[in-house]
């Protein structure tokens, strides 16, 4: 069993990355205009030719900008957790969500060329949730 000391002493980092994902977190969903604004084109010819191979027609841009958004918020989820006790580290899935709504909210009314959906908050919400239970599961095999 380790020490409160000890786990206080390798959170210290965590927390550090944990702001600085934050940091970074925050200019992405409050950037003025949407992040893919200049590569849809892009992404869209990209998802065209790997249709033509073979990908199915139902993993559209739509699919993808929502796994973008789950993958978006896996870290939160992960240094959330890691940096909270065992007991607590289901509030990072509950924080994660929390933002999300906090993040849509302020992208609806201060954002006019950005969009808030439903559909991103549960996207954010999923990505913090398999953080989380990321963190469940490698404290788990540490047992």
């Amino acid at each position: 069993m380790t020490s409160p000391k000890g786990n206080s002493r390798r959170r210290g980092p965590l927390r550090v990355v944990f702001l600085l994902y934050i940091g970074a977190l925050a200019a992405v969903v409050f950037w003025p205009s949407p992040v893919d604004a200049g590569s849809a084109d892009t992404l869209q010819s990209l998802l065209d030719t790997l249709h033509r191979h073979g990908l199915p027609r139902t993993v559209d841009y739509a699919v993808v900008e929502s796994a973008a958004n789950v993958v978006l918020f896996v870290p939160f989820g992960l240094l959330g957790a890691a940096c909270l006790s065992e007991r607590a580290a289901w509030l990072a899935a509950a924080a994660g969500a929390a933002l999300s709504c906090a993040v849509e909210a302020g992208q609806y009314l201060l954002l006019p060329d950005r969009y808030a959906t439903l559909n991103d908050v549960l996207a954010n919400t999923l990505g913090a949730a398999l953080g989380t239970l990321a963190v469940y599961a490698f404290r788990g095999r540490r047992r």
